[in-house]
């Protein structure tokens, strides 16, 4: 059977550099450090540490001994901290932030679901299409969609977005239904904030620039001014899923259709990651599963 017995005290040892360290960090008196470790090596039939008067080195044994004690003593205290977890609730202030038209449709939504779940918890959302610095704005998450810049932060799949270029029955009907890239520039297209809409063409993305007599940074506005039947118009999902599937709009280029982006949730990297965060994250996961 393994024993315990001077491990933590041998751990605390390695990484403060001194029984009287060590025995101050696990509040122990250092002849009661020095008990247990020793004991630890003569268990072990092996010398883990160099003593002198002055000084505490590890051996080449100790060190190797030491980063599975480590190991050990991690998943030890991730145990407890998931069981501990499971007993907790949300609470106190949680800060995040997300892209504006995702935001608004999406997420801001979820988060009200979630805030009334949890009444102890306070919620402040920012909506804005910078990549804010979480660390520097004191945030605990954020949603991002697309590619992720390389860094430190780590990143959860929560589901997937994809845009539809899309009409009315009546539109199409007046000016018809294009086929083809090429025929985009027949057709007035209801721009947002640029003059290029994304596409798939040949297994490579393609951007495409187009022209019409509407332009606006609302993707409602946007919606609404093709359900009137003005123009095409080039949306992600969550704007016109619905209106498609009532018929109310009418997908065009599917074979075109872009990859769908990925929307992440980032947080900073935390070995123990709060309670509000992490059930955050799993209830914005599922909720958002389904659009994969």
């Amino acid at each position: 059977m393994v024993r315990w017995d001077g491990i933590r005290e041998f751990v605390a040892v390695v990484e403060a550099g001194s029984f009287t360290a060590a025995g101050q960090r696990l509040e122990m008196s250092t002849a009661q450090v020095s008990r247990q470790v020793g004991a630890l090596e003569e268990r072990l039939a092996s010398r883990l540490l160099h003593r002198t008067t002055r000084t505490v080195s590890v051996t080449e044994t100790g060190q190797l001994y030491y980063q599975h004690c480590r190991q050990l003593l991690d998943g030890l205290e991730e145990a407890e901290r998931v069981v501990t977890n499971l007993q907790d609730k949300p609470k106190g202030r949680l800060r995040l932030t997300a892209p504006i038209s995702y935001g608004e449709g999406v997420i801001a939504p979820l988060i009200n679901d979630f805030a009334i779940r949890y009444a102890e918890l306070d919620v402040d959302l920012v909506l804005t299409n910078q990549r804010l610095d979480l660390l520097s704005e004191g945030l605990d998450l954020a949603i991002r969609i697309g590619q992720l810049e390389d860094s430190t932060l780590v990143a959860r799949k929560l589901g997937v977005r994809t845009r539809y270029v899309c009409a009315s029955a009546t539109y199409l009907e007046t000016y018809g239904t294009p086929y083809s890239l090429s025929e985009l520039e027949q057709h007035n297209c209801l721009r947002g904030g640029s003059d290029y809409w994304r596409f798939q063409e040949d297994g490579k993305a393609s951007l495409i620039r187009v022209q019409g007599r509407t332009q606006c940074n609302s993707g409602w506005a946007l919606v609404d001014a093709a359900k009137k039947g003005m123009g095409l118009v080039q949306l992600p999902d969550y704007y016109v899923q619905a209106l498609i599937e009532t018929g109310r709009l009418i997908p065009v280029l599917e074979n075109y259709r872009e990859r769908k982006e990925v929307i992440w949730a980032v947080y900073p990297h935390n070995r123990h990651l709060s309670t509000k965060v992490r059930m955050l994250v799993e209830f914005l996961a599922a909720s958002l599963s389904g659009s994969e």
